[in-house]
């Protein structure tokens, strides 16, 4: 299948609010996979969610903050700075948030691609969420 070449640049406004609150700036997509860029306000904290059936990676370009992830008993907190690369196998409960005094920015492949509003499931987390 031949897809047409694309472009963009990153967009000044949100396309979305992600199910977990964060700001949303929808990407590029192809047949495997899409591409996005979120973002948390300074001292926000996302909803948790897990996904019924995307996996992720997120590549972290800019602030701070932390991502918590959880499967069954296994659980930690990772440190969210730019160069940070992390995961989100299917199943994996999650949520992240910003410093109290710097927003955190990433950019997100979503495999296979975003189905809908319904795709995120809103589960316990970690932190009390300041964005939904």
């Amino acid at each position: 299948m031949n897809h047409p070449f694309q472009s963009m640049h990153l967009p000044v406004e949100p396309s979305v609010i992600a199910p977990d609150g964060s700001d949303v700036r929808i990407l590029l997509g192809l047949t495997g996979g899409g591409m996005a860029h979120f973002e948390l306000a300074a001292g926000q904290v996302a909803q948790a969610v897990t996904h019924r059936t995307v996996e992720e990676i997120w590549f972290v370009v800019s602030g701070k903050g932390e991502m918590w992830r959880k499967q069954k008993e296994r659980e930690e907190v990772v440190a969210l700075e730019p160069g940070v690369c992390l995961t989100i196998p299917l199943g994996t409960h999650f949520q992240f948030r910003a410093s109290l005094h710097e927003q955190v920015a990433a950019i997100g492949i979503t495999m296979p691609p975003w189905p809908g509003e319904e795709e995120a499931v809103k589960v316990p987390g970690l932190w009390e969420a300041s964005c939904v």
